[in-house]
């Protein structure tokens, strides 16, 4: 697709023949006329946010309706995982609405669905995915964040960050630790020294959500940090702190 295209283009009836294509290959009575037609009516009004929120309505719809059937479906047709740090959005982005349908409809069912979120993010990324199972299952959910953080995987690495981040873009403000932000930056504790790029990035920015939203608790953190003679933590500070008139004591 022409980079000039708007993003949420893939998300129309192209995206319902792609993800039906794959889906009938592991469940065969898989409606596809009915996919393809219901977003096809509906598309050229709705945005991308509303578009990646159909799919998944309609994935609910019409697949099996017990989530630990479907979402065992919707896994099996990932394929292989993402060896890079790039294509989360350009050759995975037809895994979003995969990550949406554990979002709305995988809260009850917490194992079936941090197991559904490793997966997504091992090839696209369930940063979106997790937040509302931080909300509803703070301690719990972020003891497995704790275990990404230390994961040889590194888009697990970095999902441990940025699921977490209380600014992450294209998604609703997360507060939950925004008073006590220490279990997090336990976890940003775990990150500090990371060697890939994607990572650190996400620390980073992750970082610079906490210097807006809670600056009091963060300072100290840095300032902890800006001892260290480590060039990847070092990396992460400057990055953080860019163009903000902080920590220059």
């Amino acid at each position: 697709m022409d980079k000039n295209v708007p993003f949420k283009e893939k998300f129309g009836s192209n995206l319902a023949e792609l993800l039906s294509d794959k889906i009938q290959k592991v469940y065969t009575i898989f409606p596809k006329q009915i996919y393809v037609y219901t977003i096809q009516e509906s598309e050229q009004c709705l945005t991308f946010s509303q578009r990646l929120n159909l799919h998944a309505q309609l994935l609910k719809k019409l697949l099996p309706k017990d989530f630990p059937t479907a979402i065992k479906l919707l896994l099996s047709i990932l394929g292989d995982e993402n060896p890079n740090t790039e294509g989360m959005f350009s050759i995975y982005y037809w895994i979003l609405p995969i990550g949406k349908f554990v979002e709305l409809y995988g809260l009850a069912h917490w194992d079936e669905s941090l197991f559904a979120i490793e997966e997504i993010t091992k090839r696209c990324t369930g940063e979106y995915a997790i937040r509302p199972f931080i909300r509803k299952y703070p301690q719990k959910t972020l003891e497995r964040m704790k275990t990404w953080a230390k994961s040889e995987n590194f888009h697990l690495r970095r999902l441990a960050s940025e699921g977490l981040r209380p600014k992450l873009p294209w998604a609703t403000y997360l507060d939950t630790f925004i008073h006590n932000p220490e279990p997090v930056f336990e976890i940003l504790e775990s990150l500090k020294e990371d060697n890939v790029l994607f990572v650190k990035k996400s620390v980073a920015n992750h970082l610079r959500d906490w210097l807006k939203v809670n600056p009091k608790a963060t300072l100290p953190l840095l300032q902890k940090w800006k001892l260290s003679d480590n060039r990847h933590t070092q990396w992460i500070i400057k990055k953080a702190i860019r163009n903000m008139e902080i920590c220059n004591e």
